[in-house]
């Protein structure tokens, strides 16, 4: 599948010297879903901004379809937006509203009755069409920016934050309608959101930001399985994230104890950080766990219970089970050997992928 947009060594810096982006690449693939995360100031809505023409790069270059558009006005890219507050005019009903670019671009009128037509059906507002603005939900108002940018049959749908201001239960239905859209009409989603969950949820592919740089890129299962360093296993999703020591391939260090994992590639002696997901440990008896540890507290979560436990070294271990446990019970934690993630400190995304590719390239040899 053919890249739609690339960032080639992109650079942001204001006039305040302060640098929003530094030397960022980037590739999408048109017909997917890609999600950039971070915490706030990371650079995602920078990025938006500057694949919508709406800000200018200090240094780098921007391609859309392999065309150079670095500095292309935003009205002449075939790339849309939907922001955070969805930029409604109240003064117009959800036809207007729907119909406005089609009438700036001077469009016969039966064909933009026909598409809005077309734009409110996909968003399920059939019944909408002559409503007010100040009539309509959040959701609806959310349902009429998408179809305003959808009408003008955008090759990338660039959607900024556009879920936050909903409540809980609507964001996950439109966290579904969303992915269902952008199924149905095979164009690119770029969409920057804060909430980890949601990434996970709706995205082909996520980027994961902080201060300016891309930390990790890759699947959901990539970035939530194999997180190339202490702040991506932190921010994406709850982590349990302990010193160790690499004894050798696929034998790891910690809790003053060796374990079994399924991690090469580093040497022997090592320092590193081990990770452990909450949902990946087992609470079973002491004598048939692989560490043990005190529970210290319990909370029920409707789905799972989220209980926090310190074992002998105190150590502190978050663990999500459908059991409920008791206050003040000793427990045992059990754990496969491919739960067990290690990551090598200050490690980057470029020497992660190196060191994957340098031991499973050796496996392949043992194969053969």
């Amino acid at each position: 599948m053919s890249n739609i947009i690339r960032l080639e060594h992109v650079r942001k810096e204001y006039d305040d010297g302060f640098v929003a982006l530094d030397d960022v690449n980037i590739s999408i693939e048109s017909g997917k879903f890609y999600s950039l995360v971070g915490p706030s100031g990371s650079g995602k809505t920078t990025i938006l901004r500057i694949i919508a023409g709406f800000s200018e790069v200090s240094a780098g270059k921007v391609f859309f379809d392999n065309q150079d558009i670095t500095h292309l006005d935003a009205a002449k890219r075939q790339i849309n937006t939907v922001f955070q507050n969805y930029a409604l005019f109240p003064h117009m009903n959800v036809f207007e509203n729907v119909a406005f670019g089609l009438k700036i671009k001077k469009k016969e009128k039966s064909e933009i009755i026909r598409s809005v037509k077309a734009a409110l059906h996909m968003v399920q507002l059939d019944d909408f069409v002559n409503r007010e603005i100040s009539e309509l939900s959040g959701g609806q108002q959310q349902r009429v920016a998408i179809a305003r940018a959808l009408v003008n049959k955008p090759q990338v749908l660039l959607l900024d934050e556009s879920l936050s201001a909903l409540d809980k239960r609507l964001r996950k239905d439109m966290q579904f309608e969303l992915r269902e859209i952008q199924k149905k009409l095979g164009i690119t989603f770029i969409f920057v959101t804060h909430d980890q969950e949601e990434a996970l949820a709706m995205s082909d592919e996520i980027f994961v930001l902080n201060q300016g740089t891309i930390q990790q890129s890759g699947t959901p299962v990539d970035i939530y399985d194999e997180p190339v360093n202490d702040f991506v296993a932190r921010f994406i999703g709850d982590s349990n994230i302990l010193n160790g020591r690499m004894i050798e391939d696929y034998l790891v260090e910690f809790n003053n104890r060796r374990f079994e994992c399924a991690d090469a590639g580093i040497k022997p002696g090592e320092k590193v950080e081990v990770v452990l997901r909450p949902e990946d440990l087992d609470i079973v008896e002491v004598a048939d766990g692989k560490l043990s540890a005190t529970v210290e507290s319990q909370l029920f979560l409707g789905d799972h219970f989220e209980i926090k436990a310190t074992d002998t070294d105190n150590n502190e271990w978050l663990i999500h089970s459908t059991n409920a446990s008791k206050i003040g019970k000793e427990i045992g934690l059990y754990f496969d050997p491919e739960d067990i993630h290690v990551m090598r400190f200050g490690e980057s995304e470029a020497e992660f992928d190196k060191r994957l590719e340098s031991y499973e390239g050796e496996d392949d040899d043992e194969e053969k």
